[in-house]
C-alpha cells in the first residue's frame, strides 16, 4: 500500500514544485500585469476613457516589459541578480523572434539563462587570476547571454510559438464547442490540491493575456479566480454546518470573498471531500454564465477577490461577471447544503484536522488554513531560540515560497510584539530565494527550514509549525530583551 501511495505523493510534490516555480516568476510581477490591465481597460478604443495616444503603451508593455520581467525574475530565482540579467537578455531572443507576447518563452529562457551563468561561474571558481575577476564576470555574462539570445531567436522561439499556438487553438476549440465549463472538473480539485499554479500561470494566464491584447478581455482569467464556488460552500456551512466549522464560516466568507484568499475554504472541503462536486458544479455553472453573457477580464485578478474582479472587468462586463459569480455560488450552495443536511457525521473536531491536511497537501504552511479559528493549543516548534542566538540581532527575516502570504503575516505579528517590547530590530519578509545575506535570524515553516538553511547557512534559523500562532515568537522576544 505504501509503495503505491508514495509514487503518487512524489508526483504531486513534483507538480507542486513546478507550479511553485511558475508562480515564482509570475507573482512578483503581478503589479506590472495589473498596471498593464488597467491601462488596457482605460485607454483602448473600447475602454473606459478611449485615448489613442495613451493606448500606445499597451503594445510595448505586453510585448517587451512583461516578458522581460518574467525572464529576469526566472533567472534571478536560479542565480540572483547575475542570473536575472542573463535571463532577461536571453528572453529578448524569443521576444524579437515572435509575433505574439512571449510569456511561455520567458518562462523557459529566464531560468535557462540563470542556470547557464551559474554553471559557468562554478566551473571557473578559483581559477581566475587576481585582477581579472570583473573582466571575466562581465564578458562571461555578455557572451553567454548573447549566445542564448541567438539560440532563442533561431531555435527556441519558433518552437514556443508553435506550442503557444497549439495550446491557444486547443482552448479556442473547447470554447467554440461550448465545452469550457468542463474545465472546472480539473481546476476545482486542482485548487484544493494546490496544483492550480501550474494550470493558471503556465497555460491560462499567458493565453488569456494574448486574447486580452487583441479583444480587450478574456474569459480565461475567470476560470480559476471565480470566488463563487467557495462562497457557496462557506455559506452552506454557515447555515447547515456544525460545531467549530459553523462558527468559523462567517469569518472565512469575508477572507475568501472580499480578501480573495481562496485557501480559506479548502479545509472545509477536506472535511467533506464529496463537496468537491459542489465546487465543480459551481465552477462549471459560473463559466457557462460568463460565456452566456460574453464577458471576460482585461487582466488576471490578484488576489481572487470580488473587488479585483470588478476592477479588471471592462465596461459592459460587470453585470455578466457578477451573474457568473452569483450563479456559481448559488449552485455550489445548493449542493453543499444538501450534503451537509443529509450528513450524519459531526464536524465538531474535524476542522483543525482538515486545516492540517490542507498544509500537508500544499507541502508547506497554509497561512489561510491557519486563519481558521480553532480551540486547539498552539503548535509547538522544535527550535530553541536560546541556543546559538546571535548576541546582537539587527535583522529578522520571515521567509516562505513566494514571500507574500504567510511570511508577511508572521512578520506583522512579530513586529507588533517587538514594538510592545520596545525592541529596535528590523523585521521583514521575503521569499527563500531572495533571503538577504545580512539576515541574523530567519524564521520559516518547518517544511521549508532545510531550504532556508541551504540558502543562508550562517544565519540563525527558527522553525515553526504555524506562522500565525507560534510560542517561539514570545521566546524569541524574551531572549532579545536579555
Amino acid at each position: 500500500m505504501n509503495q503505491q501511495t508514495e509514487p503518487k505523493a512524489d508526483f504531486r510534490v513534483k507538480i507542486q514544485r513546478f507550479g511553485s516555480h511558475l508562480s515564482g516568476m509570475i507573482m512578483p510581477n503581478i503589479g506590472a500585469f495589473i498596471a498593464w490591465g488597467l491601462i488596457t481597460a482605460l485607454f483602448i478604443p473600447t475602454g473606459w476613457i478611449p485615448n489613442e495616444d495613451l493606448a500606445a503603451l499597451v503594445g510595448p508593455m505586453i510585448t517587451f516589459l512583461l516578458p522581460i520581467l518574467i525572464g529576469f525574475t526566472g533567472g534571478r530565482i536560479v542565480y540572483d541578480i547575475r542570473g536575472g540579467v542573463v535571463g532577461a537578455t536571453a528572453t529578448m531572443g524569443v521576444i524579437v523572434g515572435a509575433d505574439i507576447p512571449m510569456f511561455l518563452g520567458a518562462m523557459i529562457m529566464g531560468p535557462l539563462g540563470g542556470y547557464a551563468i551559474k554553471k559557468f561561474d562554478q566551473l571557473v571558481d578559483g581559477k581566475i587570476k587576481s585582477g581579472f575577476e570583473m573582466l571575466v564576470n562581465n564578458f562571461s555574462a555578455g557572451i553567454i547571454g548573447g549566445i542564448l539570445t541567438l539560440i532563442a531567436y533561431k531555435a527556441i522561439g519558433p518552437v514556443v510559438v508553435a506550442l503557444n499556438k497549439t495550446l491557444a487553438a486547443g482552448v479556442q476549440a473547447i470554447v467554440d464547442a461550448n465545452l469550457l465549463p468542463l474545465a472546472s472538473i480539473f481546476i476545482e480539485p486542482a485548487k484544493v490540491l494546490f496544483l492550480n499554479n501550474a494550470i493558471n500561470h503556465g497555460i491560462l494566464s499567458p493565453i488569456g493575456i494574448e486574447e486580452a491584447a487583441s479583444a480587450g478581455k478574456s474569459v480565461l482569467f475567470l476560470l480559476e479566480s471565480n470566488p463563487g464556488p467557495g462562497l457557496g460552500i462557506l455559506l452552506a456551512y454557515m447555515l447547515f454546518g456544525k460545531g467549530m466549522a459553523k462558527q468559523s464560516a462567517p469569518g472565512a466568507v469575508i477572507i475568501h470573498f472580499l480578501g480573495g484568499i481562496h485557501e480559506i475554504y479548502f479545509p472545509y472541503i477536506l472535511m467533506k471531500p464529496v463537496l468537491l462536486l459542489a465546487a465543480i458544479a459551481g465552477g462549471a455553472t459560473g463559466v457557462a454564465t460568463f460565456l452566456l453573457f460574453g464577458v471576460g477580464l482585461s487582466a488576471a485578478p490578484s488576489p481572487g477577490s470580488i473587488f479585483a474582479l470588478m476592477i479588471m472587468a471592462p465596461p459592459g462586463n460587470h453585470l455578466g461577471v457578477l451573474a457568473g459569480v452569483i450563479a456559481a455560488a448559488a449552485v455550489s450552495f445548493l449542493i453543499s447544503a444538501l450534503v451537509l443536511k443529509t450528513s450524519k457525521a459531526t464536524e465538531e473536531d474535524g476542522l483543525a484536522e482538515a486545516a492540517a491536511k490542507t498544509s500537508a497537501l500544499k507541502g508547506k504552511e497554509s497561512h489561510a488554513a491557519s486563519l481558521v479559528k480553532t480551540e486547539e493549543a498552539p503548535a509547538v516548534s522544535t527550535a530553541t531560540p536560546a541556543e546559538g542566538l546571535p548576541s546582537n540581532v539587527e535583522k529578522i527575516i520571515f521567509a516562505c515560497d513566494a514571500g507574500m502570504g504567510s511570511s508577511a503575516m508572521g512578520a506583522s505579528i512579530l513586529k507588533n510584539k517587538a514594538k510592545k517590547a520596545a525592541l529596535d530590530v528590523n523585521i521583514s519578509n521575503t521569499s527563500i530565494s531572495n533571503l538577504p545575506a545580512d539576515a541574523d535570524v530567519v524564521i520559516t515553516h518547518k517544511d521549508l527550514t532545510d531550504r532556508a538553511k541551504a540558502k543562508l547557512p550562517n544565519a540563525y534559523h527558527i522553525s515553526v509549525e504555524n506562522f500565525l500562532n507560534s510560542p517561539k515568537y514570545d521566546e524569541l522576544m524574551e531572549q532579545l530583551k536579555k
